[in-house]
């Protein structure tokens, strides 16, 4: 019988990682393309990305697929014939991780969605097909240093409070599906200006640009490939970036820098800092930025509260997990940000 999913522990998982001699190289990918028998589709995927020893996370939808994830090296060259061989996924535009150490994911997952990125839109509210125009990286540097041109970064505020465009509007939003309202609601009478729009590895842009046409602005630019695939062509033509810090990644690395510079600050006493951590209690998890120091004297929690509650016994935290005591920590980033701030 052919196994489906995982069936490791995660420390089982880790150990595995931590034991293999060969390199991984760290790629993402994404497309948007009417799939059939998804959930036949998804089978066959974790299948052959397992026997090539491929971990990440991958999202397979009807409308497409969306994928983070790292292989041995030495499988590249198939798991890319295998791309090719493969009717959605032929001729798929690769990006590498700018900076990669292997380490980046532990475990394989392959799941199915309604949808690969989540809006917040009816599925016809506006035609996700007619995007902004494609700029590869050089062509997105020229037009940024325009000052009549508007850039506008669609990722989420704890993403770009590490590292972001020179000049650019970074909306103080904490998921993607209030970004796409704020930006259109925001710039609603700068319809004739020119747009330029970036994301991560440009999934984000392609619905965010389709969406902007649609409200009627005039044009909508969008950087192909998204910060990674920029760093990657700058780096090669020996330009200077207009991207300054890191740029948060979704897997165990958090952040990849581009220009060495750390533009963000710990949120917990305000030193040079862009490392996220996720809260050391289980029960809250929040996602923040945290200095080496106020991580040893904060045991990896974002609070007081929390860093009283791990000290407790395991048995007491789980009964008081299910009082959901903790869940206030998941109001979202933004009003983290302002609590540790207040407490100051």
């Amino acid at each position: 019988m052919t196994i489906l999913h995982n069936r490791l522990s995660k420390d089982e998982l880790k150990q595995k990682l931590a034991e293999e001699t060969f390199e991984r190289t760290t790629i993402s990918f994404y497309r948007y393309v009417i799939i059939e028998n998804v959930s036949e589709f998804r089978d066959e995927l974790y299948v052959r990305f397992a026997e090539l020893e491929c971990l990440g996370r991958i999202y397979v939808a009807r409308e497409g697929i969306n994928a983070q994830m790292s292989l041995p090296t030495h499988n590249l060259d198939e798991f890319l014939n295998f791309l090719d061989t493969t009717g959605y996924l032929k001729d798929m535009p690769i990006k590498y991780a700018v900076e990669d150490d292997g380490k980046s994911f532990y475990k394989l997952i392959v799941r199915l969605r309604d949808r690969i990125l989540a809006d917040g839109l009816e599925d016809d509210a506006y035609d996700v097909t007619n995007v902004g125009k494609h700029l590869s990286a050089i062509e997105f540097h020229d037009l940024a240093a325009d000052e009549e041109t508007l850039i506008i970064d669609m990722r989420n505020s704890y993403e770009s409070e590490i590292g972001h465009f020179e000049n650019a509007v970074c909306p103080d939003a904490d998921t993607f599906r209030d970004e796409i309202q704020m930006v259109t609601d925001e710039f609603k009478n700068q319809k004739d200006k020119k747009v330029l729009l970036y994301c991560t590895g440009g999934i984000r842009c392609e619905k965010a640009s389709a969406y902007m046409k649609h409200m009627g602005f005039k044009d909508v630019n969008q950087l192909h490939g998204g910060i990674i695939e920029y760093a990657r062509q700058i780096n090669e033509a020996n330009l200077k970036s207009r991207f300054v810090g890191s740029n948060f990644v979704f897997d165990n690395r958090m952040s990849e820098s581009i220009d060495d510079q750390i533009i963000s600050n710990c949120h917990q006493c305000g030193e040079p800092s862009s490392t996220h951590v996720n809260c050391a209690n289980d029960a809250c998890h929040l996602l923040f930025i945290q200095c080496e120091s106020c991580a040893k004297t904060n045991n990896g929690c974002c609070s007081e509260e929390c860093n009283g509650f791990i000290e407790l016994p395991d048995e007491v935290q789980k009964d008081l997990r299910k009082t959901k005591i903790f869940n206030g920590t998941t109001n979202g980033y933004r009003s983290l940000r302002k609590r540790l701030e207040n407490s100051k």
